[in-house]
């Protein structure tokens, strides 16, 4: 009972500061729309630059593994001396590679655009994270949900401005969007100034509180990670199949325009949006280790029938799919980030940066099986990738799993 109590954060740090976490996930929203721009137009470039399916996996691999590399590296030393105003600086980033991009008339500047692009994540992902932590008090699953579905949105907002803009007005109409990383540079200076004087203290009084309850043994700790990593491979390898190549099998397959496919992908990705704000919630309320649970092996049955659906059938089995996998994230991101207390940025830049980093491994690799076996291949394959799902039987509870038990 003593224990339970020591492992209640003062209250300062119990409120939800709902301004913040609004913010971070607005420019969230911006960060992801514009660098979802890059997969979006890539039926322009393959056209345009005469892309193999090789070479767009490629273009992935380089902007996903800039990221991932940078990310948890970024997130340590941020632990160690935090810069709350690291934020406003990587959106500069983004803005050079959008520049890049929209005047990259060969592959190789189209790989320095995408290197840009994935620079200015590495350093928006993990520090964002650690805000909404510091925002979030007692509903942590709520304010990475709220942060994440952000992101979400931009990412389903990046297809529909490709649609309307980019296919309208040509490659070069890229350099318009770079003005909403000035716009988040804006919003992001403000939420520094907030963490620097208010956010660093809340979450030193968090951490303090949750260091202060019995500690898992490192072994359950370590594979707890490993697990919860091996799930993210899961998802986000399969999240690849349709984020870079699902317009590619709707035209190949049903014979679409590039429009229409488009709209399906911007339909997938708001069902992705939807599903990531109910994760975290559900995950509060339940526990994390059942949201994680259903969100991953949940998708099998959809995943499996996909590759046999017809088109009227195609979009709603990827709705769904995205509503459940989608839920997996935020939850598994919080599930870390109570496994090792006082790691956040390290933790949010290993999550954030792996996700990118299986995702861009994920497409290359699958790009090579679409030009070698066909596009309708991929999703044969990667149909029975939610399988994996069945590991999360094995996840230790957490100290804030354990401490909700006793709370209850």
């Amino acid at each position: 009972m003593n224990a339970t109590r020591v492992a209640s954060p003062p209250k300062g740090a119990d409120t939800t500061v709902f301004s913040v976490i609004v913010a971070i996930s607005f420019c969230h929203l911006l960060n992801d729309m514009m660098q979802s721009l890059l997969p979006a137009i890539y039926p322009n470039l393959k056209t345009e630059l005469d892309l193999s399916f090789s070479q767009i996996g490629m273009v992935t691999l380089v902007y996903q593994m800039t990221a991932s590399i940078l990310q948890p590296l970024i997130g340590f030393y941020s632990d160690k001396r935090p810069t709350p105003l690291a934020l406003p600086g990587g959106t500069l980033f983004s803005l050079a590679g959008l520049m890049v991009l929209s005047a990259a008339h060969s592959y190789g500047l189209l790989l320095v655009g995408a290197s840009l692009l994935g620079m200015g994540s590495s350093v928006f992902h993990p520090e964002s994270s650690r805000v909404a932590r510091m925002a979030a008090g007692r509903r942590h699953g709520l304010a990475q949900s709220m942060f994440q579905v952000g992101g979400n949105a931009g990412s389903a907002l990046g297809p529909l401005a490709a649609a309307i803009v980019v296919v309208r007005w040509g490659q070069s109409s890229l350099a318009f969007f770079a003005m909403f990383a000035l716009l988040s540079c804006a919003i992001l200076w403000n939420v520094g100034q907030w963490c620097r004087h208010h956010g660093m203290a809340r979450l030193s009084q968090s951490n303090a509180a949750r260091q202060a309850a019995a500690p898992l043994p490192r072994g359950k700790v370590l594979g707890g990670i490993a697990i919860l990593l091996t799930l993210i491979f899961s998802k986000y390898v399969y999240l690849a199949s349709l984020t870079s190549y699902y317009t590619f099998y709707l035209i190949h397959r049903f014979g679409v325009t590039v429009e229409v496919a488009q709209l399906h992908l911007f339909t997938f990705l708001g069902a992705v949006a939807v599903g990531t704000i109910a994760g975290g919630p559900l995950g509060d309320r339940f526990g994390r280790k059942y949201v994680i649970w259903f969100s991953i092996l949940g998708a099998l049955p959809f995943t499996l029938l996909l590759p046999h659906a017809s088109l009227f059938w195609t979009g709603p089995l990827t709705v769904v799919i995205g509503l459940i996998l989608a839920s997996a994230f935020p939850v598994i991101v919080v599930f870390a980030q109570e496994l090792v207390p006082g790691k956040i940025g390290m933790i949010s830049g290993l999550f954030f940066g792996f996700s990118f980093g299986m995702g861009g491994i994920g497409a290359a690799v699958l790009g090579e099986v679409a030009d070698q076996s066909g596009i309708e291949t991929v999703y044969a394959l990667c149909a029975f990738l939610p399988a994996i799902g069945l590991l999360a039987i094995f996840l230790p509870n957490s100290k804030a799993e354990n401490l909700k038990v006793n709370e209850s």
